[in-house]
């Protein structure tokens, strides 16, 4: 089936459908990452969003079981791709990427020309844009809205360590990618999952530190959020946060976020560290950063591309927080130390 991608600057391009034949419309951004889109489509930062993956040939290995993915389901609105394969080959493949969309009623387009849409998107900043058939519908903003919201659990869950006197950690799901828990966990914490708008100082819950995770959206929605993050910094209890977690920690703080002309997402961005010269790469998915860091903290690191903001780290108190994702899936495990410093931290 024919479809067209039709931005809101006018630009429009046929293209052949191998997904689902829905509609759908939400802010068209990239990906340059050459590896990892079953983590990626599954990754809830990309809520919203209909991502162009710039490496040429998508689906060639498959779609993996569930277990192995970061969410539940496919995140995207649209998946735009130059050279869809749908003869997968790879001994852990469940079904094809086409299978999985159709499944999901989500739309899956191959455009060859990614490259021109790519280079169009840079000059221009992320756009608004819709997949169409047959019938036209309106453009969507998802940063108008609290997207969180829609994307954290419900409920409180509980993975326990299963270590005596085990370090109680609570994950404020704004949006958590599993590769989170998974490393905590791995590392023999008890993981305490709780709602984006939830208390944990309301009533009995006994924990020892704080991570608030990934996300999608404008973190200037997530007032529940970090209002908790308040109260936290206030009670000292050691903080981490990643991703959207670091710029709701950073607004927490007294200082501020804007929105990146076409943000970050791939799985080689380079980010220096502050006061030890090194270069970790690392994977990045968001479209917002820190752009006034706030008062007792100080820049952690900052990325090689354009000087951007990556992390803050309280000059004294144990508050920390990371623009990047050190949990991987997709991507280098190069930052992957972080959760280890951060449980040391939680330890003092």
């Amino acid at each position: 089936m024919i479809a067209k991608l039709i931005l809101e600057d006018g630009f429009e391009i046929a293209a052949e459908s191998f997904g689902s034949d829905t509609p759908m419309s939400g802010e068209v951004v990239f990906s340059t990452g050459m590896m990892g889109y079953p983590e990626s489509l599954t990754d809830p930062s990309y809520k919203g969003q209909i991502l162009i993956l710039t490496y040429p040939l998508v689906g060639n290995y498959g779609v993996p079981r569930k277990e192995l993915w970061e969410s539940e389901h496919i995140q995207v609105s649209g998946l735009i791709v130059s050279n869809y394969i749908d003869t997968p080959s790879h001994f852990k493949s469940q079904q094809t990427l086409a299978s999985w969309f159709t499944k999901e009623n989500i739309p899956l387009l191959e455009i060859k020309d990614t490259r021109l849409l790519t280079q169009h998107i840079r000059e221009k900043g992320s756009l608004l844009g819709k997949i169409t058939f047959d019938k036209d519908i309106p453009f969507y903003d998802p940063n108008k809205e609290n997207l969180v919201a829609q994307v954290s659990t419900k409920k409180v869950q509980v993975l326990e360590s299963g270590k005596k006197n085990a370090l109680r950690i609570v994950l404020i799901d704004c949006g958590a990618k599993r590769n989170i828990q998974r490393a905590l966990h791995e590392r023999g914490a008890t993981v305490i999952t709780v709602p984006w708008d939830y208390d944990v100082f309301a009533g009995k819950l006994e924990f020892d530190g704080l991570l608030v995770s990934n996300g999608p959206g404008d973190p200037k929605f997530v007032q529940q959020t970090i209002e908790t993050l308040q109260k936290s910094m206030k009670q000292k209890v050691p903080t981490l946060g990643i991703c959207l977690g670091h710029q709701l920690l950073t607004l927490a703080a007294g200082g501020d976020t804007k929105k990146l002309k076409y943000g970050h997402r791939s799985q080689n961005q380079p980010c220096v560290m502050s006061d030890f010269p090194r270069c970790y790469i690392t994977t990045q998915n968001h479209g917002f950063a820190v752009s006034k860091v706030p008062a007792d903290f100080k820049p952690w690191f900052t990325n090689a591309n354009d000087q951007t903001n990556e992390g803050i780290i309280h000059k004294k108190l144990p508050f920390m927080s990371v623009q990047f994702h050190p949990e991987a899936t997709p991507g280098p495990t190069d930052a992957e130390w972080i959760f280890d410093y951060f449980l040391k931290r939680v330890k003092k």
